[in-house]
């Protein structure tokens, strides 16, 4: 697998809802467990007795639940989506409640049409961060174009980029010791918003990836296929960024494009196919397949982004793999060989 990389120079730096009051829930534990094992299982297994600390917001945590052995559920009412959604954290083997220990982060981002189970569906991240000691946080993002939405100039709910790098991190780190250490992969949608985010934000993610990501917002034919995008969700589809043109200057400072400037000092990472054509372990789906046509376009999308850091100087690591659809296939390869290098940025080690 032959990826472009471009290398910093030597002088760079490089469920279930819960009455008002307290959280009180069980975490199960599996049956049948003794000696030590056992004894690590139960701290899985302890009683939520305190409510947990809140978010600067006043966005809390209102439920918890195990849902594997390492996988917890836990439900945030949010105060910037102005409702309650999902998120899923993985969590190391050797997590405690209530340690004063503090763990390097991953956030994993999902893509349009889909939620926050969606990386657990469909890949085997939790044997990947079992290997490690890392949280892995997995938040809702609905198809919310990693922003706060526009709103036609008049902002408002939902605030999808304050839930997630503010709301959520903050009762990671309050309640659940994750450290500020922090990367950020995602895919599709997620992808964009894995470099948006960290663009905006420098200096939040050590490191940030991107699979099949349009990262190149604002260049010919991707607004249109954002808006078309959007509207077939059933949502107002110039809502997030606002009208192409007439709000680009809103566009412009979401787009990772433009934005590309502020990820110097970040590790970057973004791939995608290009031929439209599939490739291995692809649906056997028709030539004019979504899914193979849309990949033509990011394809192109991301080598204009490649030119953009190339110009700009900017170190990074490419892989525009030819063959390959927009789905999992192709992203849980590009996973596979990032991972070690997304898991040395923060300083997660072997557990």
């Amino acid at each position: 697998m032959k990826r472009s990389v471009r290398r910093r120079s030597r002088r760079a730096p490089w469920t279930r809802s819960l009455a008002a009051g307290p959280v009180a829930v069980v975490l199960v534990a599996g049956a049948g467990a003794a000696g030590g094992a056992g004894t690590a299982h139960a701290a899985h297994a302890r009683v939520l007795a305190a409510a947990p600390a809140a978010a600067d917001t006043g966005a809390r945590i209102t439920a918890e639940k195990k849902v594997g052995a390492n996988a917890v559920d836990i439900t945030i009412d949010s105060p910037s989506l102005g409702k309650s959604v999902k998120t899923r954290i993985l969590l190391p083997k050797n997590w405690r409640r209530g340690s004063q220990a503090t763990w390097p982060v991953l956030y994993a981002f999902h893509g349009g049409q889909d939620d926050y189970s969606s990386w657990p569906r469909n890949t085997d991240i939790e044997a990947w961060a079992a290997a490690y000691n890392v949280i892995v946080v997995m938040p809702e993002a609905e198809n919310g174009g990693y922003a706060n939405w526009y709103n036609y100039g008049k902002g408002g709910t939902p605030k999808w980029e304050t839930f997630h790098t503010a709301e959520v991190r903050q009762l990671l780190e309050r309640n659940y010791g994750a450290g500020a250490m922090r990367a950020a992969i995602g895919n599709s949608s997620g992808g964009q918003g894995a470099l948006t985010y960290a663009a905006r934000h420098p200096g939040l993610f050590k490191y940030a990836a991107s699979l099949s990501g349009i990262v190149s917002m604002r260049s010919p034919g991707m607004p249109a296929l954002l808006m078309f995008t959007n509207a077939s969700n059933w949502q107002d589809p110039f809502a997030i960024w606002g009208i192409p043109w007439a709000d680009d200057a809103n566009w412009a400072a979401h787009d990772p494009h433009a934005l590309a400037p502020k990820l110097r000092g970040t590790g970057i990472f973004f791939s995608s196919g290009s031929t439209g054509r599939p490739g291995p372990g692809d649906p056997d789906v028709a030539p004019w397949d979504v899914g193979l046509l849309s990949e033509i376009a990011i394809g192109a999308n991301n080598k204009e982004f490649k030119k953009r850091l190339d110009a700009l100087g900017i170190p990074y690591t490419a892989h525009i793999y030819g063959d390959g659809r927009h789905n999992f296939p192709a992203w849980i390869r590009e996973t596979k060989f990032i991972w070690p290098t997304l898991m040395r940025s923060i300083g997660a080690e072997k557990a």
